[in-house]
């Protein structure tokens, strides 16, 4: 079992930045790969960004350039820079076991408003 607590959500004006942390617990040594995901109002969960061992970060084409995805062994950071309203959205932290085992976090609110 892998537990997931995430921090860093919040309202923040357009153009601003905000950096998300998501605390990896439980088997946590076993995590192959760790990741953010989003969901806006009516919309389906989308992946924001990933990352593993070993591999590059892969990006959703609309927070290219914007956000940065990096991880120590249990804690995966998301660093968005130039918000956009369009940013907003519940984020959920995620992570793969090498089991295969898909684990989530409770989600954070991200608000970009003026």
């Amino acid at each position: 079992q892998v537990q997931l607590v995430e921090s860093g959500g919040g309202l923040v004006q357009p153009g601003g930045s905000l950096r998300l942390s998501c605390a990896a617990s439980g088997s946590s040594f076993s995590i192959k790969s760790m990741g953010w995901y989003r969901q806006a109002p009516g919309k389906q969960r989308e992946l924001v960004a990933a990352i593993s061992w070993g591999d590059s970060p892969n990006y959703t084409d609309s927070v290219k350039g914007r956000f940065t995805i990096s991880r120590t062994r249990n804690t995966v950071y998301l660093q968005m820079n130039s918000l956009k309203p369009e940013d907003t959205a519940i984020y959920y932290c995620n992570a793969v076991h090498i089991s295969l085992n898909t684990y989530w976090g409770q989600g954070t609110q991200v608000t970009v408003s003026a």
